[in-house]
């Protein structure tokens, strides 16, 4: 029996479609950030987030982060694509903007999952950080001692992230800098410049600031 020469042509267009333009979509979202809008399966209420691209394959883990506007209220969260701690505990988790002095982060993994984790605490900071950078250097410390890293650009971050903002009612954020303005590298660096004598006057002013915020 003859075979028609055209009756594999859907067959042939569905495979061309699958390993050209798919691939195509799924690279362009994995190098870029990106803004979706989704419904929470529980409450059936919408929420939207900013998710960051992979960072460099073969030299980082597959970290990726979010901003999130849900029930009005921001969130930051990393997903490790690892196991980082049990489900609904704490992990540390730092972040560099360039080269600028790293900020530490008290993160929470979620009730339902052990790879991503969250925080609600100062997430404007962070954002402000985000936009006034070039790429974002991201490090956690795992339940089992491993490391993640992530090297992540900042490049076309600004746009999705607004959106996210004003997703939560926020049209401008106020810069809040003066945590970067003097690290604790600085701090080291000008005490060890002091004689002995005015590091001993230095350290009774610390006692005496320690002692007030306990």
């Amino acid at each position: 029996m003859k075979q028609n020469r055209f009756s594999g042509q859907p067959f042939t267009l569905a495979l061309w479609l699958i390993f050209f333009l798919v691939p195509v979509n799924v690279q362009a979202e994995l190098n870029a950030w990106t803004y979706q809008q989704e419904k929470d399966r529980l409450t059936n209420l919408a929420y939207s987030f900013v998710r960051s691209p992979m960072p460099q394959r073969g030299l980082y883990d597959n970290i990726r982060l979010e901003i999130m506007c849900k029930q009005n209220k921001l969130q930051f969260v990393v997903d490790g694509n690892a196991l980082i701690a049990s489900q609904n505990r704490p992990f540390e988790m730092d972040y560099q903007i360039d080269r600028r002095s790293p900020v530490a982060l008290k993160m929470n993994t979620f009730n339902d999952s052990k790879q991503r984790g969250y925080t609600d605490e100062n997430v404007t900071s962070i954002i402000t950080d985000m936009l006034s950078g070039q790429a974002i250097f991201v490090r956690i410390t795992t339940m089992i001692k491993k490391v993640l890293t992530g090297s992540i650009s900042l490049n076309g971050a600004e746009g999705p992230i607004k959106k996210v903002l004003s997703d939560c009612g926020i049209s401008e954020l106020t810069p809040q800098k003066a945590a970067d303005d003097y690290s604790k590298a600085q701090f080291e660096e000008d005490y060890g410049k002091l004689s002995v004598e005015q590091q001993q006057q230095v350290l009774q002013r610390l006692k005496v600031i320690m002692q007030e915020l306990k």
